[in-house]
């Protein structure tokens, strides 16, 4: 796998679980990045911490890198190029994968260690300005 380059955008993250026969609600729309994922047990959603309510079940203080770039899907191995070494590191992630790209999710804790591991294992990652 080549070395890919990563964008680390500047919001930070909340990752929450609704019921599954819930409706999307208005507060998990706005930011650079939001994921919606409805399963037959759960909605959950991935937005910008601050717009979470008070009470909604959710796991809070987590930073989106991103793949730049639209990647093919007849391309292997991209995902594990990116967990291996933050696996390696003890950083824990959540994946999402997008038509165009995938997304890793880390706690903002572990931000720094995981940018570390991921540039020793030949990735370029930049962070994003705050707009």
């Amino acid at each position: 796998m080549k070395a890919l380059r990563l964008e680390v955008l500047p919001e930070t993250y909340a990752i929450c679980r609704l019921g599954p026969e819930e409706a999307a609600p208005a507060w998990a729309t706005g930011g650079a990045f939001l994921s919606l994922t409805r399963t037959p047990a759960e909605l959950s959603i991935v937005c910008i911490q601050g717009s979470v309510p008070e009470g909604v079940r959710c796991e809070r203080g987590w930073r989106c890198l991103g793949v730049e770039g639209a990647l093919d899907f007849s391309l292997t191995g991209i995902l594990a190029s990116l967990a291996d070494p933050l696996a390696a590191a003890g950083v824990s992630i959540f994946a999402v994968s997008t038509f165009d790209t995938d997304y890793l999710l880390l706690r903002e804790a572990d931000l720094e260690r995981g940018v570390d591991a991921l540039r020793h294992a030949g990735h370029q990652v930049r962070y994003l300005p705050n707009r």
